[in-house]
This record gives structure tokens, C-alpha cells and sequence, in this order.
């Protein structure tokens, strides 16, 4: 490893990372036009935390998670893994990030796996950048199996499981180096309820006993209840959270807000809301005749700022 190539390197404790994001863009060409993918995300999460991606095919969250992975340059904005601006890091230093402190969990167990060895000897290859750093302490692959509830499942081969089963053992396969950040992509969306809950329940005992970062990208919002936090991924924009069964606006950085879902299906675009700021309130009043001074169909809000009731 060269001189810099090591201070490149993420620092990899495999303790849970922060992450966040600063205006990113990105944008595709099609060769004859621009799609814009992200248009300025603004976005923490905090070390250790459990969060969702929640969203529609199209908005986003994919290309984001992409970022995070070190897979995808945004075409502007920043980008922090850690310590670690993303940007500002060669192909070998991503591939470092990559290899021992970002797990990413593509959609699709089988995507992660290898069919025609075991389980074990699946941990073990995804191991082996991690195991050149020095000073890297992995766990066996028996214990990172016993994590996600597949103890004793070492010898056993893809084939051998059931869907919800195949979908630990992929997990267990982003585990492999003890990374600080997992990025799972639709970890439940071809599982049944059983499956699905036994996805759900591996993830929070790798938060709980790894302190790992998680941040699970699905378009489930029950999934993204039962996480925690769910942030609403729209248009390439950060919208609404939940926290707690609670629903939050988010105002971005450059001063737009979206509001959550079941509220901008109440209001076509367009709606005129009257802003009245009293104190550590917010009230917002749809009117459809502002001139007037009267309300149609009035619908009245409040709440603290940031939060749309």
C-alpha cells in the first residue's frame, strides 16, 4: 500500500459512521437529454442511527444510496462518510471505503452472492480487503451468520434457503468486513410478512450489538415506520419525515419544504398557504381566494417549525 493510498484510507473501526450530505446534484445524460436524478439533498444521519429511504421508483433514492456507496460521483455537492469527503478521494481510497467501512446490500439476495459455495466461504471472500489493512480485526464468518439468525448455516449454499433466509445471508455478506455504514436496497420487497419481519429483526440486532449505521432504501412505508426514521425521497428532493409515528417537513438548504405525502395529496400544486409565525408556532392556512381576505375551504396546521400538522 503506498503512503497515499493509507492516508486515504477510511478510518475502520467498525464502529457506526455519520453521514451527510451537502446540496447533491446528480444528473444523467441520455446522450440526447439531462435527467436529474437529485436536485440538492440536504440529508444527516447520525452514527449508529437506523434510517429509511423512502420512495417511489424514479425519485432518487437509489442514486443517493449510490453515492453514499462510493459508486457514483455526484455531479456536484458534498458528500461525508465520516471524516471522509468523498469527492476528495482517489479510485483506490473509494475502493478502500468500499472494502471496509461502506457494506451496500444490492436489491436481490442472489445479486450478493455466490451460488456455488457456502455461506461461509462466501463471508470469507468478501473479507479478504479488509484483511489486508493492518491492524483489521474481522469476526468469523460464523459469528457474523449468528448475527443475522443463521447460526449453523456456514455449510449451506443459496440454493439451500428460503427467500427470507437467502436475504440474511446477504446481509451477513455486507457484514463480512465490520463495516461502520450497510446500505441495503429493498431488503423485503420479494419476502412474505414472516420473511419480511425476519429481515427487519436481523437489521435492528446489528444496529443494537454493532452500533453499525444502517440505512435501508424501500418503498414500503411500513417498513420505514418500523425503522424509526423515515425520510420521504421525492423528485430528487428530501421531503417529509417520520420519526416515531411522528410526520415532519424538512426545509432543505435552499430554503424549499416539502410537505409530507397525505398532505400534498389534499392540496393540488399551486395551493396558496397563508404563513402566520407566532412564537415557536407555525400556522399555515389554505386559501384559494388570498384577496378576498377570506378562506375557501380553509384546512388550518401548527405546530413547531419544521413540523407540518
Amino acid at each position: 500500500m503506498t503512503a497515499q493510498t493509507a492516508a486515504e484510507t477510511p478510518e475502520t473501526t467498525g464502529a457506526g459512521v455519520a453521514v451527510t450530505c451537502h446540496r447533491l446534484i446528480h444528473i444523467y445524460s441520455t446522450g440526447t437529454s439531462e435527467v436529474v436524478a437529485l436536485s440538492g439533498v440536504d440529508l444527516q444521519i447520525a452514527a449508529g442511527e437506523m434510517m429509511a429511504l423512502v420512495g417511489p421508483s424514479g425519485s432518487g433514492k437509489s442514486t443517493l444510496v449510490a453515492i453514499l456507496g462510493g459508486l457514483l460521483q455526484p455531479s456536484a455537492g458534498r458528500v461525508y462518510v465520516g471524516d471522509h469527503e468523498l469527492s476528495r478521494l482517489s479510485p483506490s481510497g473509494l475502493a478502500a471505503l468500499r472494502g471496509a467501512t461502506v457494506g451496500t446490500v444490492l436489491q436481490g439476495a442472489e445479486r450478493n452472492l455466490l451460488p456455488y459455495v457456502s455461506l461461509s466461504r462466501n463471508i470469507w471472500m468478501a473479507q479478504r480487503p479488509a484483511a489486508r489493512l493492518a491492524g483489521r480485526r474481522l469476526d468469523p464468518p460464523e459469528a457474523i451468520l449468528d448475527l443475522v439468525g443463521l447460526a449453523g448455516a456456514g455449510k449451506r449454499r443459496v440454493a439451500d434457503l428460503t427467500p427470507g433466509q437467502r436475504q440474511r445471508a446477504a446481509l451477513a455478506q455486507g457484514l463480512a468486513a465490520g463495516p461502520g455504514l450497510l446500505l441495503v436496497d429493498e431488503p423485503t420487497s420479494q419476502l412474505d410478512t414472516s420473511g419480511r419481519d425476519e429481515v427487519l429483526t436481523a437489521l435492528a440486532t446489528i444496529n443494537a450489538e454493532r452500533g453499525t449505521t444502517v440505512v435501508v432504501v424501500t418503498h414500503d412505508g411500513e417498513v420505514g415506520a418500523r425503522l424509526g426514521r423515515a425520510v420521504t425521497i421525492r423528485d430528487g428532493r428530501v421531503g417529509a419525515e417520520g420519526r416515531d409515528g411522528l410526520d415532519f417537513a424538512v426545509v432543505a438548504g435552499d430554503g424549499t419544504i416539502q410537505l409530507p405525502p397525505e398532505t400534498l395529496m389534499a392540496f393540488p400544486a399551486g395551493t396558496l398557504f397563508e404563513v402566520d409565525h407566532s412564537d415557536d408556532t407555525i400556522t399555515l392556512r389554505a386559501t384559494t381566494n388570498p384577496s378576498s381576505g377570506r378562506d375557501d375551504e380553509a384546512t388550518t396546521g401548527s405546530g413547531k417549525p419544521g413540523h407540518a400538522g
